[in-house]
């Protein structure tokens, strides 16, 4: 069971100050956050890429980059690279990089994008939006089996025998697909033998089940074994020492980032309650004391078949040294109660 953090590197005003970090600030800061990521033992980070005032990471190639050189074992992604609006080879090129400079650490996590600032910014047409994605995943699965390139497509020029490089250390190097809780991405992902993330932000966790057997089930009708395929979930939380702090650290922060996207996409106003319920162990909140924490990633686990887990931190606006404090929690409190479960849970399953 592999735990880690993933973060869209928001730059909103804070809640009760109004104070606004510049997006030098918190790009400095997310490094920090890497660096004790990987000194606590988790297993992976995962940045997302988003094209607008209120996000700093637009390139987290770069970004990954930067902590590849200040880590040692963590395992670094986007979460995920908007593959419709890019070029699959400039993504391969610029993750080869990273998978360099980290001796091997770096995975592409790609998807459609939930946010769609960046099809206007470089060109592409909204209508395109499954088209683009299907055949510039196409493009980029063949750059990462390796090889001379011999493809042509409908939205990017053609490739006629040629070599992409710099050759990542990884062969190949790790592709997942990231899904919204789609049937059709969950059914692509199982066919084309890829690892799988969900984002699990709303509802019951356990809704996401099927899925996960639709998925599986998918890839081995394809031909390939699904106790091989790595599924992985993206849900916000925070942890700190005592349950209420947690609880009350976090609200201003998700209440503020929740009602904008929510006035952007047409959600209810969020308030303390719904916040309070999707706390519950019914709800997609990992918010709590590491116990608490723990317990829920259990659940999902066992309830949902996930293998690796991010917790999304920040959602919105929050101190630097809050963040970096439940970092720490969640490697050294929250990830050996979830691995010394998991690993009892497995062994019992296994006797009998």
């Amino acid at each position: 069971m592999e735990i880690g953090i993933s973060t869209f590197v928001e730059t909103t005003p804070d809640v009760k100050t109004g104070a606004l970090k510049s997006h030098a600030e918190r790009l400095a800061e997310v490094v920090e956050e890497m660096e004790l990521a990987d000194r606590v033992g988790l297993d992976v980070y995962g940045i997302g890429e988003h094209h607008r005032q209120d996000y700093a990471a637009s390139s987290p190639a770069v970004l990954l980059a930067a902590g590849a050189a200040r880590t040692k074992r963590i395992r670094l992604t986007s979460a995920v690279t908007v593959l419709s609006s890019d070029d699959p080879v400039r993504v391969y090129q610029d993750f080869a990089t990273v998978d360099g400079i980290s001796g091997g650490r770096a995975e592409i996590m790609a998807g459609r994008g939930s946010f769609i600032e960046s099809f206007p910014l470089f060109g592409y047409d909204l209508a395109d939006y499954d088209e683009l994605f299907e055949e510039k995943l196409e493009l980029l699965l063949q750059i990462c089996r390796g090889g001379k390139i011999n493809w042509s497509g409908k939205h990017r020029p053609a490739i006629n025998g040629l070599e992409i490089y710099p050759r990542a250390v990884q062969k190949p190097l790790p592709v997942w697909i990231g899904s919204g809780g789609n049937a059709e991405s969950v059914i692509r992902a199982g066919v084309l033998g890829l690892p799988l993330v969900l984002a699990i932000i709303g509802g019951s966790p356990f809704r996401f089940a099927p899925l996960v057997k639709l998925y599986k089930q998918a890839a081995a009708q394809a031909g390939f074994d699904p106790a091989k395929l790595p599924v992985a979930s993206h849900s916000h939380g925070f942890v700190a020492a005592e349950e209420k702090e947690a609880a009350d650290k976090f609200f201003p922060s998700t209440q503020a980032a929740m009602n904008v996207i929510g006035r952007e996409r047409g959600w209810p106003h969020y308030d303390r309650a719904a916040y309070d319920y999707a706390r519950s162990p019914e709800g997609a909140l990992y918010v709590g004391d590491p116990e608490t924490v723990a317990r829920k990633i259990i659940a999902l686990r066992k309830e949902v078949g996930i293998t690796r887990f991010f917790l999304h931190l920040p959602l919105g606006t929050m101190f630097h040294e809050e963040v970096m404090t439940a970092i720490e929690l969640l490697g050294t409190k929250v990830a050996p109660i979830v691995r010394e479960e998991i690993a009892r849970w497995e062994a019992e399953e296994k006797a009998d």
